[in-house]
This record gives structure tokens, sequence and C-alpha cells, in this order.
């Protein structure tokens, strides 16, 4: 059983940690404080989770955000390698709202695009918000980042973490059934951060959750967009196909071999080596923004399997994404611009974070041949995806990996 701890603002649970960067056994603690405050007038927490190596997560219930993540660099340096903003405002702007990135947040009911905004199911055509186009995006106007969800602390053998619950009522967003949503954040004391979806509903209803935090592993504060960008971060997709896509960005139903394409990454790749070559797919999303078939062959559907490690040159950090899901999504932060200034007032310019989102299929309740996403009552959706960090290091000319 989950040993849940007292909720009580800005008091440590444990000891103040250390981060002295010697890799010594310190303690766990969770602190809460307040984030801000909602124009209803509903004040939003902020958890902070500290694991015995000094790692830290910060988590607000307000859309399941994960608005800061540190973690130490090859020479034990602890930095931010998430996008997002210092206070709640930032998440509220107009300039945030017409942006639309989804820094750090939770993403359902249907995590990406869902064509011409509807699907059919027994018969019945379910019409949903059209948000990106003629197509349905990541929930809808008012999707799961837009909620304040329900939330209580954690900690067992698995490290220290945040619950958090929401009820999706029928009707919302155009989605059958009342959908109970819980997602549980847990930082470990490997340095690891595992998110566990779970979901259930009383009638049938397509579910896809998934997290849609951008990294940038050299490290987001106190940077600016120019000549810091991830395009020269090496990445590794354990994917052998992709799903091309239309002018709107829906899979077209191909799924298509990534060799002699931009899309292979089956050993490690810089993000800039190929992003700007003459491809079509590459022209329509602007970038990378496609979903990567993982190659899961032999594996049970609850089991876990390595789909992406990212490397950044500059601070040696890596980070390996294992997930129970059959797709990946590669954004490569084409639309940042520049127009948002976030934590320590840095400026998130063009590419300057990237999402490795994992997913079942874009569009797959309109697309039989690809893996269903359809929830049925009695059922229980259950999802995991693992984020664990680690760093390289050079000595007399060999790599290691240590976390």
């Amino acid at each position: 059983m989950l040993a849940a701890l007292p909720l009580v603002a800005g008091i440590a649970f444990a000891q103040e940690t250390t981060r002295d960067g010697t890799g010594m056994e310190q303690q766990r603690s969770i602190e809460q404080g307040v984030f801000g405050t909602l124009p209803d007038g509903r004040e939003v927490a902020l958890y902070t989770l500290t694991n015995t190596r000094g790692a830290r997560l910060s988590v607000t219930p307000y859309g399941g955000i994960i608005v800061a993540l540190e973690v130490p660099d090859a020479e034990g340096e602890f930095g931010d390698v998430v996008l997002g903003f210092d206070r709640l405002e930032g998440y509220l702007s107009s300039a945030y709202r017409q942006a639309n990135p989804y820094f750090g947040a939770l993403i359902g009911r249907y995590g990406n695009r869902i064509a011409g905004g509807e699907f059919r199911l027994d018969g019945e055509v379910h019409t949903l918000p059209t948000n990106d186009g003629d197509n349905h995006l990541h929930g809808g106007d008012r999707g799961f980042d837009r909620r304040l969800w329900e939330a209580e602390t954690v900690e067992d053998e698995r490290g220290v973490g945040v619950i958090l619950t929401l009820t999706s009522a029928d009707g919302d967003q155009g989605y059958p059934g009342e959908l109970q949503a819980r997602v549980r954040y847990t930082l470990s004391d490997d340095n690891a951060v595992t998110v566990d979806y779970h979901a259930t509903s009383d009638v049938a209803t397509p579910v896809n959750l998934t997290q849609h935090s951008y990294f940038n592993l050299d490290g987001v504060t106190g940077q600016q967009a120019d000549g810091d960008d991830i395009l020269d971060h090496r990445l590794t997709i354990d994917a052998d196909a992709f799903t091309p896509v239309d002018d709107g960005l829906i899979p077209t139903g191909e799924l298509r071999s990534v060799a002699q394409t931009p899309f292979d990454f089956r050993e490690p790749t810089a993000i800039g080596e190929r992003i700007e070559a003459d491809n079509t797919q590459l022209a329509r999303g602007q970038g990378y923004d496609h979903n990567f078939v993982l190659d899961r062959e032999g594996l049970g559907e609850d089991e876990l399997v390595t789909a992406a490690r990212l490397e950044a040159g500059h601070s040696g950090r890596v980070m390996e994404v294992l997930t129970t899901e059959p797709g990946l999504q590669f954004y490569s932060g084409n639309f940042l611009d520049g127009s948002l200034a976030g934590k320590g007032g840095t400026t998130y310019g063009h590419r300057f974070g990237l999402a490795l989102e994992t997913q079942h299929f874009p569009d797959s309740p309109n697309r039989p041949d690809f893996p269903s996403t359809l929830l049925q009552p009695g059922e229980t959706y259950q999802s995991q995806t693992r984020y664990v960090f680690s760093t390289n290091s050079t000595t007399g000319g060999s790599e290691t990996t240590s976390n």
C-alpha cells in the first residue's frame, strides 16, 4: 500500500538536501508550496520531490505539469532540463495560450491528432473540437493539460512521488463515457522519473495519455535562444518505421521504413544533421513532428522497451526513454519562435527544446489497422514510461556512462 504523506504548505517532510555532487546518499524530501492562483480563485500547489542523490522533480496539479527537473551533468553540477515557467501565470498568459506548446503537461483524453475532429464508434459519430486547423489535437480546447487535478504525495520503495487523479465527465470535449484517470509521477534514487498512467470508463471510449515535456539536456535557464538549441543533441530511436503524414500532419496509414531517410535514428545521430534535408515529410512538419513505430517484437503489452536515447555533448547528460507504448512522437520544437520567455527569463527560441512523447499512433480511432486505443468498460488502461538520466564522461579517450 502506498504511504501517503501529509500536505503541509511550505514544509519539507524530510531533511533539506545538500546537493554537493559527491554522489553520497542524501535524504529524500517532499515539499509543497504555492505555485499561483487560477482566475476562479483556486490555489494551485507545487510539489518538489528530491531523491537521495539530490535530483529534483517539481510538479503542479494544474495540467499535471512537470515544471522543473534538475539532474546532474558530467561534472556533477545540477541543472534544470525541461522548459516551463517560474510561476503559474506563465501557463495562463494569452501569449502562452496562443502559442499553445503544452510545456510539461499531461495530455488527454487523446494525445496527438484525430482527423477532422471526429470518429465513429458503434455506429455513432462523435464530434470533437477542432483546435488544430481541421483536426483535433491533444484532447481539445480544454484538455487534461488545462484541468486542476487532485493530488496526494507518496513515498515508498519506488521513491518519492505525486499521484494525480481526474474525473472527465461523459461528453467532455465530445468523448463518450465518464473517464477516471490516475497518473503517478515517481522520482527514484537512480535518477529516473517514472510516469504510470491508469484509466477506467463506464462506456467504450478512445484513450491515449501522454506527457509533453520539452527537454534540453544542456539546461534551460540562463541561456538565450541563439546557439542554445537542441540540434547538436544526439538521438537514437529504436524504430525501423515511422508513420508519414499528410499536409495536416495526419498519418496516411502507411508504415514507412526509415532506411535511407532523414528519419533513420537507429544509430546515434545529431538532430541537426538532416533536419534541413530536402524531404517532403520534413517540410510538412517544418522539421521532425512524427510518430515512430517502436520495435516491440516478442514483448508483452506491459513490458518496457528502450524507445530512445538522447545525449548532450556539452553537458554530458544522457536521457533514456523506456515505455510500454507502441509509438514515440519526436517533435523537434519547430514552432518555438522566441515569443515566450521562460524560467529565469530565458528565451525559448526555435528548436530550443524537443519532445519525446510515448503514445499509441495518431488518429488510431479512424485507423482500424493501427494498434487500438479503445478502452472498454470493465477494462483498465495502463501504460508506463520511464525517463532515466545519467551522464557520459570521457576518460583517457574512452567514454563511460554513469548514473
